[in-house]
């Protein structure tokens, strides 16, 4: 899925106090920072994590810049909140299809992680002090609610792949309101990425448990 060479198709989010850098074609590749320049350059560092989860993007080439969008309190507060240039247009099915599949693989990241990780992971900024149990059920929860603005409803206590495949089905049929697909696929990729990267950072190598002291 990826082209050798090609350059990546990047939009800032640009808030009051954060800033996130996505690319366009490749859901879960994002990135905040306090300003939109740092927030690129935590794109790029991110590249190998990125590759890790998404194989297809290995040979993708530099990142560019295509358009900037206005942020809002939730942009502020941590997350991608606003559309982004062109994300009212629907995508092609054979894109569609592709971006989907980007999103399994994040997916199948993502458990990769928890079956690795300890229950307990360490305490300190990165995430603040929920463990492992406590990530999952935070990540599973998000994505029921996420349903319901991609145009499906997903009732409490459904078991998770037959969650996702509600997703997936939803995203399938051409989600347009209020989360277009193609913001939806990279918001949904972006938070189960960004928490399998968290569970990353604060487990302990030995499976021990550390505190990180914040200095």
């Amino acid at each position: 899925m990826g082209a050798r060479d090609s350059s990546v198709a990047v939009y800032l989010e640009v808030g009051r106090r954060r800033s996130f850098a996505l690319a366009r074609g490749w859901p879960g590749w994002c990135r905040g920072a306090r300003t939109p320049a740092e927030a690129l350059a935590a794109l790029e560092r991110y590249r190998p994590r990125y590759v890790a989860a998404v194989p297809d993007a290995r040979d993708v080439g530099p990142l560019e810049v295509v358009g900037e969008v206005v942020g809002d309190a939730t942009t502020d507060f941590g997350a991608p909140n606003v559309l982004g240039p062109g994300d009212d247009r629907p995508l092609a099915a054979p894109e569609l299809a592709r971006q989907l599949e980007v999103l399994r693989a994040c997916w199948d990241a993502f458990d990769v992680v928890v079956a690795r990780a300890p229950e307990r992971l360490t305490r300190g900024p990165r995430g603040g002090g929920r463990d492992r149990d406590a990530v999952v059920a935070h990540v599973r929860e998000a994505e029921r609610a996420y349903g319901r603005r991609i145009g499906t409803r997903v009732p409490p206590r459904t078991p998770w792949p037959d969650q996702r495949a509600a997703l997936s089905g939803a995203l399938l049929a051409g989600a347009t309101a209020p989360w277009p697909a193609a913001y939806a696929l990279r918001r949904v990729a972006w938070h189960v990425l960004d928490h399998a990267w968290e569970i990353e950072d604060r487990s302990p190598p030995d499976g021990s448990v550390a505190v990180v002291e914040v200095g």
